[in-house]
């Protein structure tokens, strides 16, 4: 699913399909609306019949509708073009180690309703509790529009074809039929997809305007666990076997401390939420006991950066350790894959201010040019909720994907 990036797109010929000068009407109104007929036919150099054609097509599909008439300088008063987002409805799923967030939503991402559960770990039973919620939210909001999927973010790899969690390591999932089985719970299609990969997603398709997102980038999570959605040329990069950007095993140290993975050493082990509490609270890393852990202490990542802003010692030691391992992580990043921009995402974005500098030494030391060093990277607050908007791109962004030709 590859996005068309409307500041240098190459409109379809005689050659060519008819789809793809569809679609990218279709994005440069969803990027610059409101945009008259003519406003399209100046951005894409073509006449004005073409098109009125392809215009056409769109508002009877009702991917897109008329407003209201404005003034011109001559000639008639055009008719603006919108996006038809509002009646439109996504559910996203956000599904985590302690807690799994569902997000009733527009087709622009823009929240309707929010909720959240303690997660529960039986994949079957959390399909029966992700079903009675979801029911229940359209329900309360019955004649807000029509719900057109459900897309649904889990804390590990996925595999695109089946549907099928194939490792989830904070959640102890192997092999898991997610989408199927929440598919015919709800009576809704279902889109799966890991959580760095989605908040890449969210970047790509529901960036706020005027804010160019480059085709080439790498948008790292850091929450219970750590991952990275690596986007090159405007496309996700899954691999052969589509578990690429599972960055977090990255092993830092053979003999480091153990990774919910079964492994050791690995950066998440590191640099993880629940590493960073773990930490906080002098207690080792393990799936059960760490869960337990923080259910009886009611502490979370936020309250420990807080605590460190606040001035505890113990907090601060905590949140920048965590820091200038990330930068190591960072710093590998930058040499395999020299990404145009970085987004970090997670609840330790907030705390930005106080670790950057801390993550610029790391990378600083490692990068192996001075263009590598200042490669630009971007805080995405978890306040902003990028993976369950990342969900809505999900069943939104093939809309306005560019079409695949043969």
């Amino acid at each position: 699913m590859r996005k068309i990036d409307t500041r240098r797109f190459v409109r379809a010929t005689r050659s060519t399909p008819r789809e793809i000068n569809r679609q990218i009407i279709l994005n440069l109104v969803r990027e610059h609306q409101p945009l008259s007929r003519a406003d399209l036919a100046r951005r894409m150099d073509i006449g004005r019949g073409m098109v009125t054609s392809l215009v056409d097509e769109l508002l009877a599909e009702e991917a897109i509708y008329e407003g209201a008439t404005v003034d011109a300088p001559r000639g008639r008063r055009p008719k603006m073009l919108y996006v038809r987002t509002r009646d439109r409805l996504v559910i996203g799923v956000d599904v985590r180690f302690s807690h799994t967030y569902i997000m009733l939503a527009d087709f622009s991402g823009t929240p309707v309703a929010l909720e959240r559960f303690d997660t529960i770990t039986e994949p079957m039973a959390l399909v029966s509790e992700l079903a009675t919620r979801v029911s229940r939210l359209l329900q309360s909001h019955q004649g807000a529009g029509v719900c057109e999927g459900i897309g649904l973010v889990v804390p590990g790899m996925t595999d695109q074809r089946t549907g099928r969690v194939l490792f989830a390591p904070q959640l102890a999932w192997r092999d898991v039929p997610l989408r199927e089985a929440l598919s015919e719970a709800t009576g809704l299609s279902v889109h799966i997809e890991n959580a760095p990969i989605a908040c890449a997603l969210a970047q790509m398709w529901l960036a706020q305007r005027g804010s160019e997102v480059p085709t080439d980038f790498v948008y790292v999570t850091v929450s219970d666990g750590v991952g990275a959605g690596i986007v090159v040329n405007g496309e996700v990069v899954r691999g052969a076997t589509q578990t690429a950007g599972e960055f977090g095993h990255v092993p830092l140290a053979i003999d480091g401390p153990p990774c919910l993975c079964g492994a050791t050493g690995c950066l998440e082990a590191y640099t993880s939420n629940l590493a960073t509490l773990s930490r906080y609270l002098g207690q080792p890393l393990s799936a059960t006991g760490t869960r337990k852990l923080l259910q009886e202490s009611g502490l979370t990542i936020v309250d420990v950066i807080a605590r460190a802003r606040a001035g505890e010692d113990r907090a601060r030691q905590a949140i920048q350790e965590t820091a200038r391992y990330l930068g190591i992580g960072l710093a590998t990043i930058i040499n395999a894959l020299n990404p145009a921009k970085l987004f970090v995402g997670g609840e330790i974005a907030a705390a930005w201010s106080d670790i950057e500098p801390v993550i610029r030494e790391a990378i600083t030391a490692r990068a192996l040019t001075s263009t590598g060093a200042a490669t630009p990277i971007i805080p995405d607050p978890a306040s902003d909720h990028p993976r369950l908007r990342g969900a809505a791109a999900l069943v939104a962004a093939p809309t306005f994907a560019a079409p695949r030709l043969a």
